[in-house]
């Protein structure tokens, strides 16, 4: 495959440029912003069990995070503040060590079976608070860390995105099986993947046991 260039003629520089695109923004999609969780955004938050966690590192390299758990995972602290727990991971900590030198991120939040999403931005620190900590506890297991985000903006995001791809629509759900486990990915893409089929099985069976043992 042949690396891809544009015409630097067609690359849109400014913002004036940008805006001559579109039309004005609709006087309601600026007024919703809001700079706290009211009642709706709260009843959100209280039902998702999944969000995305956006980050940048101090020279503005991105990141995205998923960050799923059960419904209300993320603790409402009052209109301005939110807790996200932390769970086991890879390790990389790449949002965490983000948040340490930039701590802008933006956060959306998803309900399963929603078509419309929650968005929140705001400033972000990384807590070991025990008494934050101890209403996010799983079982025995309480996280070693929180992240606790001041609200800058929240509004409530519409329906289009999730429409256009079918999200929801079980007829255009895909079959995991027609690529290779994640796995077997990883592996093709550093060290190589077993030739053999019964040794990448049980490398796969390896990470469902994981994924049993060490969630929380």
């Amino acid at each position: 495959m042949t690396e891809f260039s544009v015409d630097p003629k067609f690359v849109v520089g400014d913002e004036e440029a940008l805006r001559k695109l579109f039309q004005p923004t609709h006087a309601l999609a600026a007024q919703k912003c809001m700079g706290a969780l009211d009642k709706h955004a709260q009843e959100f938050i209280r039902r998702s069990p999944f969000i995305c966690i956006g980050t940048q590192n101090r020279d503005g390299k991105a990141d995205v995070s998923p960050r799923g758990d059960p419904v209300g995972f993320v603790k409402i602290l009052d209109p301005h503040t939110l807790a996200i727990p932390d769970r086991p991971g890879n390790n990389r900590l790449d949002t965490l060590a983000n948040i340490l030198t930039n701590p802008s991120v933006g956060l959306l939040f998803i309900i399963p079976g929603f078509d419309d999403t929650l968005r929140v931005n705001g400033e972000a620190r990384l807590v070991t608070d025990p008494d934050i900590l101890a209403d996010m506890g799983v079982g025995e297991r309480v996280p070693k860390l929180a992240i606790l985000v001041r609200v800058g903006e929240v509004f409530l995001h519409c329906a289009k995105a999730f429409r256009r791809s079918h999200l929801w629509d079980p007829e255009h759900f895909q079959d995991r099986n027609e690529m290779p486990s994640l796995s077997k990915i990883i592996l093709d893409q550093t060290s190589g993947a077993p030739a053999d089929d019964g040794e990448m099985r049980k490398i796969d069976d390896a990470l469902e046991e994981a994924y049993r043992t060490s969630l929380y």
